[in-house]
């Protein structure tokens, strides 16, 4: 069984839920630490000037060691309302704008106290919506202990799985022979950005998945396949 093992992030890139689409099982690695002003609380979409990042604000202040499944918002600030607003200025006038936008307010209406939910909730209804029918779990629901590597190995054993699909920037991190000693075989992504049809001007790559969506709708899951490409090591 091939699984990927993947932290999750908010509105995530058209790499991410390739990944997800290309495994059998995706854990979502939530019992490790929050890296805080990193994609674990933010993602970028496109406006008629360029990139723009939105970022859940996070309560930090004495939590330096927290896990991402730990980390409670900071609803003094009025994140969900500029967020959504944000996604209705700039995409009103996407081609599948009017397909997908409720579901989106109904997302960002709802209260949340913790990162790991909304996360979760923007994570699940891309990928319903793509069409991605792989099952997810977290991995703090396995309750396995491990260093960086050692924690990734114990997660596809206890999952029973032989093939670990990961981003290609891992190969520098995990200790790749530890996976050998286990019998278990790493494949990594060499992800190749595929260009589709975006409004505002020229083509802007690496913004979240929804920008996807609400440009090429029902059609977002081919032009994710299409830029898939993988090392195995």
């Amino acid at each position: 069984m091939r699984i990927a093992i993947m932290q999750p992030t908010y509105l995530p890139w058209l790499g991410y839920f390739e990944l997800i689409d290309s495994c059998d099982l995706f854990i979502f690695l939530d019992d490790v630490q929050f890296v805080r002003k990193s994609w674990h609380q933010r993602n970028k979409i496109k406006t008629p000037n360029g990139e723009l990042l939105l970022t859940v604000p996070v309560l930090t202040k004495g939590k330096l060691e927290q896990q991402i499944k730990d980390v409670g918002i900071n609803n003094d600030l009025p994140w969900r309302s500029k967020h959504l607003g944000s996604i209705k200025n700039n995409y009103q006038r996407a081609p599948f704008y009017k397909k997908y936008i409720g579901f989106v307010e109904d997302i960002y209406s709802r209260e949340y106290t913790d990162l790991l939910t909304v996360n979760m909730a923007l994570i699940e209804f891309i990928k319903e919506q793509l069409g991605v029918k792989t099952k997810t779990m977290l991995s703090s629901q396995l309750k396995v202990a491990g260093d960086r590597t050692g924690k990734i190995v114990n997660i596809c054993k206890a999952c029973r799985a032989d093939t670990l699909y990961d981003a290609k920037g891992a190969a520098d991190i995990l200790d790749l022979d530890l996976f050998k000693a286990n019998g278990i075989e790493i494949i990594f992504q060499d992800y190749k950005h595929p260009t589709y049809n975006q409004i505002h001007g020229d083509f802007i790559p690496y913004l979240s998945a929804l920008d996807l969506l609400l440009n090429v709708g029902e059609k977002s899951l081919e032009v994710i396949r299409s830029g898939n490409k993988c090392l195995i090591i």
